[in-house]
């Protein structure tokens, strides 16, 4: 055995021993101090993934599209990890001079500094440890990992010989792997130093609202100091005239190593602690005071993580993977429409009124949502006796989920109807001499819309409504009766398939069983009797608007991880699920209702057609009113954009909104497409063939 090898293994079982004696000196039973043997003292140890490949927790960042305008973010412990290169120089001098001034000199254990705890433990002046930063290093990585039991982690913070020598022999290890560059950036990325900041990162953010290559001096040595006892002598919480003393104690450490010089030191000793503290944000709770509003968004983003399989096996692991992955996504919430899309929605109902207008806006071609508003407070904040969401709330009002099955929709599902039967092989010309009351084949119960038992729909104004129609001025005017003969034309099961084809999820228990078990005798399911929500229809007209293509609706643009990968999550979810043309034929009769015209010259009237014109652009959309007028709903897109929203009071359905709330509806939607659109090319639809238009044909296979 060669020199060098004799060197190393009597320093390792050297600084085993040593080791155990100083441990046993401070804490232990004096039996521990030969209580080990030998066994274990190999010269180095085989090193677990927790050291090969760290992955401590840190901090995901939610942001908007732009990819600068932090949302919020999601932690267990804020830390966010950077280069060494990006630290400055005088952070890193100040970290070896507080912790482990021999640092560049020994290889992981400091032979030396056991010698010196053994000394003053032994004297009982003082306790020492004679940890180096590696082995600090070590033991921190072991204690964090969340890949290790509970069990496991806290081995590595045990006051015991066993697993002092075992840090001891990592350390050892690790020297061999990694640079002391790269083990100084671990530890500094990895370090707590008080107020909840983990790594120098989120510590230079905390303390002095900077960055790591900004630090000063003084800044440096102050977080340098707080490393030994992060809790007790945090300035923030804790103490600052400890924060000041450790301060001085590096600065003075940094003189006797040669680092600084004396009159630098000094000056810096004279300076104020000088704190400049931020805080964090941690989750949707903390969105920016003043866009309170972005807290419903930040909430549906989270709730579609928690569906994405590929950050985990279950919610749970999903939320575990979002708050210690350190992600970076940017969101495809954009601020500006945003920041309209309020404006407006408080211009249908204010934050003081019961009723509420959630508003969702999304892009067909990606499903990306730009904007989600109601007019609610997000937070849990208590509310008046009987209100479960007024004035405040968390409950997802746009979206769903979480208990909120949303809202009906009514005549905005004879869209549903029409892409059945056009997919079937009817025309856009299909006429039918629509009566004022048609009675189906559909059994019901009793009830103003029960013929007999059967279900008997009635046009809102016949005098308008009444006649023969064809799908383009049906779906114009809105004929009930059109649309109950057509469904019957095509099956009441199709429609329903189409419209969960194009994204409709029925939330309401009683709603899917129908879906599951009765289908084929659902004719009113046309008429929109099922709970919807604006973000679901939103994304269903927005398939039209795409020609046919479904996207799956998304809150984010792009997701990276800590290493600065882009993932596949991150991308739009899209695929045809209809034919071309039938989507052609369907957005070429959604012109009608909205004061717009088709392609074919056959729209003659609307619902909505005062839309139109306040936009001046190629429309098409569609308004519903639920019975007794509940709800209202209107839908508007165009090439670009589609914008849904609904009238409804969440917490008493029953209290009815009345008609007069659309005229509001109207306004807002165009303010909000105009100035969303202002800057974007105007855009036509492509009309239909005349064979889909005008001829029956075969059937329109879907996807």
């Amino acid at each position: 055995m060669n020199r060098a090898h004799l060197n190393k293994l009597f320093t390792v079982l050297l600084a085993g021993v040593l080791a155990g004696m100083v441990l046993a000196a401070a804490a232990l039973p004096a039996a521990l101090v030969f209580g080990f043997g030998f066994k274990g003292l190999m010269p180095y140890a085989e090193l677990p993934e927790s050291l090969h490949t760290a992955q401590p927790a840190q901090r995901s960042n939610l942001y908007a599209n732009d990819g600068r305008t932090l949302i919020t973010s999601f932690y267990v412990e804020d830390r966010v990890d950077v280069p060494v290169t990006e630290v400055a120089p005088v952070m890193r001098q100040a970290i070896v001079a507080a912790e482990d001034v021999r640092f560049y000199e020994h290889h992981g254990v400091d032979i030396r500094g056991v010698l010196r705890a053994l000394t003053a433990n032994r004297d009982g002046e003082t306790r020492q440890g004679a940890s180096t930063l590696t082995m600090q290093y070590v033991r921190n990585a072991l204690a964090s990992d969340p890949r290790l039991t509970e069990e496991d982690r806290a081995r590595a913070t045990e006051i015991s010989a066993s697993r002092k020598i075992r840090e001891m022999r990592y350390a050892l290890a690790l020297e061999r792997e990694l640079s002391k560059d790269e083990i100084l950036n671990r530890y500094l990325n990895i370090a707590y130093f008080g107020a909840g900041a983990y790594g120098v990162a989120a510590a230079s953010k905390r303390y002095f609202s900077t960055t790591p290559a900004r630090l000063t001096l003084p800044q440096a040595a102050m977080l340098a100091g707080l490393v030994r006892s992060p809790n007790s002598d945090d300035p923030i919480n804790g103490n600052a005239d400890a924060a000041l003393t450790r301060r001085a104690y590096v600065l003075d450490r940094l003189v006797e190593t040669g680092q600084v010089n004396a009159a630098d030191v000094e000056r810096a000793k004279a300076e104020s602690l000088n704190l400049r503290p931020s805080a964090t944000p941690n989750d949707c709770a903390a969105v920016p005071a003043d866009h309170n509003d972005w807290g419903f968004f930040c909430d549906w983003f989270t709730q579609w993580w928690n569906a994405q399989p590929t950050f985990g096996q279950s919610p749970e692991e999903r939320q575990q993977t979002l708050r210690r992955g350190g992600w970076s996504i940017v969101s495809s919430l954009d601020p500006d429409v945003q920041s309209k899309t309020i404006e407006q929605v408080l211009g249908i109902y204010a934050v003081t009124n019961q009723r509420a207008a959630p508003t969702a806006v999304v892009q067909p071609g990606t499903g990306r949502v730009l904007a989600m508003a109601v007019n609610r407070n997000y937070s849990v904040a208590a509310n008046p006796k009987g209100q479960q969401n007024y004035p405040n709330t968390v409950n997802q009002l746009i979206a769903g989920g979480g208990g909120i099955v949303g809202y009906q929709a009514g005549s905005t599902f004879k869209l549903f109807a029409m892409l059945a039967a056009l997919e079937s092989g009817l025309p856009l010309d299909t006429r039918f001499d629509a009566p004022s009351v048609f009675v189906t084949n559909y059994a019901t119960g009793s009830g103003p819309a029960s013929c007999g038992g059967r279900w008997c729909p009635e046009n809102a104004s016949p005098d308008w409504m009444d006649g023969p129609r064809t799908m383009w001025s049906a779906f114009g005017r809105s004929v009930n009766t059109y649309f109950a003969w057509l469904t019957q034309q095509v099956g009441a099961d199709r429609v329903v398939e189409m419209a969960e084809r194009l994204g409709i999820v029925l939330r309401s228990p009683e709603d899917a069983r129908l879906a599951r078990e009765g289908a084929k005798g659902w004719g009113p399911f046309t008429l929109g009797v099922v709970d919807t929500t604006p973000l679901d229809l939103a994304g269903a007209y927005a398939t039209v608007a795409a020609e046919g293509v479904w996207c799956r609706p998304t809150p984010v643009t792009s997701i990276t991880d800590s290493s600065g990968r882009k993932i596949a999550a991150g991308s739009p979810d899209c695929r045809q699920v209809l034919d071309t043309d039938v989507a052609r034929a369907a957005a070429d009769a959604a012109r009608c209702p909205v004061g717009d015209q088709s392609m074919y010259r056959r729209c003659d009237g609307g619902t909505a057609e005062e839309l139109r014109p306040t936009l001046r652009r190629p429309l098409g959309g569609k308004t519903g009113s639920s019975d007794g007028n509940a709800t209202e709903t209107l839908v508007a897109f165009t090439p670009q954009l589609t914008v849904a929203t609904i009238a409804a009071n969440p917490d008493d359905p029953g209290d009815a909104v009345g008609g007069g709330v659309q005229a509001r509806q109207v306004t807002a939607v165009g303010k909000l497409l105009a100035y969303a659109l202002r800057d974007q090319p105007v855009l036509d639809f492509i009309p239909p063939t005349q064979t889909t238009a005008f001829n029956r044909t075969t059937p329109h296979p879907g996807d």
